[in-house]
């Protein structure tokens, strides 16, 4: 699983940051892309990514301020223009299909795929054999999001060795096993899968938080993820403008992390205020939280098996 910062800056775009967009890979299977808002200029992001837009089966929308949006209709004709066929599920709050197809249908474009719209509640909102998706709603001037993906675990390994001895040949029985079945051998002995099998394997799981203010059911949403990507605009001598404006400082975001017992956070939606020089906000960050990561454009995260990680 792979993060791609596309845009780390907050609503003005900087040089180096660009707005709002972060998508996930999943290297396991099709390589699917699945992409977390979509600033303006984000297609143009793509183009110095391995990513493929033709990837892209689903996008969330956080909410609707023009610095996590105003890409979308672009994205989409592009998506298209290259051939893509396959349907895209876009998850945001209400308004945003209104928006998708005022600006599809005043350019006069023409998708060659289908677009579900899924409108954003909390709680869950996607579900699948293999991933799950919820949303928590966050304190912002207008409806804004956080979303957690989670991965099922996996059941923990077999331990073919111990059912060799036993005389259990390997072959078809071995994958009923796997999965904790019992299953009936030839000479009549009955054998319990779940008795040679590790401890399961933990899914991974990965928040995404829109723009916020610090919201304290944060806390028992991020618990136990392996990373947690969230806002931090200013830094923490800006408190009472990033809350009054509903977002968070550095050290809102470094405490959650700390409450939550996250595994790796990111800070993402950096204020353009900084561009010249990052070092006040850069020295606050690494003071309080010394493995916290500052997410910068084009920056990827892989997130291993097992909760093993790797920086790129």
């Amino acid at each position: 699983m792979e993060l791609h910062f596309l845009g780390t800056g907050a609503g003005v775009p900087a040089k180096k940051r660009n707005v709002s967009a972060l998508a996930i890979r999943f290297l396991e299977g099709d390589g699917t892309v699945w992409l977390f808002d979509c600033g303006e200029a984000t297609q143009h992001q793509f183009l110095h990514s391995p990513l493929s837009l033709a990837a892209v089966e689903a996008i969330f929308i956080t909410h609707l301020h023009g610095d996590h949006i105003l890409g979308l209709p672009g994205l989409l004709s592009s998506r298209s223009f290259q051939g893509a066929e396959t349907p895209l599920d876009i998850y945001g709050p209400k308004g945003l299909e209104a928006f998708v197809i005022q600006a599809l249908e005043t350019t006069k474009t023409k998708l060659r795929f289908p677009i579900r719209f899924h409108v954003l509640a909390e709680g869950r909102i996607r579900d699948e054999e293999k991933l799950s998706v919820d949303a928590l709603a966050l304190d912002h001037p207008v409806e804004s999001y956080a979303f957690r993906i989670k991965e099922q675990d996996k059941p923990g390994t077999l331990d073919a060795e111990a059912l060799k001895a036993m005389g259990v040949p390997p072959g078809p029985l071995y994958a009923q096993l796997k999965k904790g079945e019992t299953v009936k051998l030839a000479d009549g002995r009955i054998v319990n899968g779940s008795a040679f099998l590790d401890e399961s394997i933990r899914g991974r799981t990965v928040v995404i938080a829109g723009d916020t203010a610090p919201v304290k059911a944060m806390e028992a949403f991020a618990s136990g993820a392996d990373v947690l990507v969230h806002e931090a605009t200013f830094a923490s001598n800006k408190k009472d403008d990033a809350h009054l404006y509903g977002h968070s400082t550095i050290a809102d975001a470094c405490a959650l992390a700390k409450r939550a017992a996250v595994g790796q956070l990111i800070l993402t939606h950096v204020s353009s205020r900084y561009a010249r020089n990052e070092n006040e906000y850069r020295d606050e960050a690494a003071a309080l939280l010394p493995n916290v990561i500052i997410a910068e454009d084009l920056f990827v995260f892989e997130l291993e098996k097992a909760g093993r990680k790797k920086r790129d």
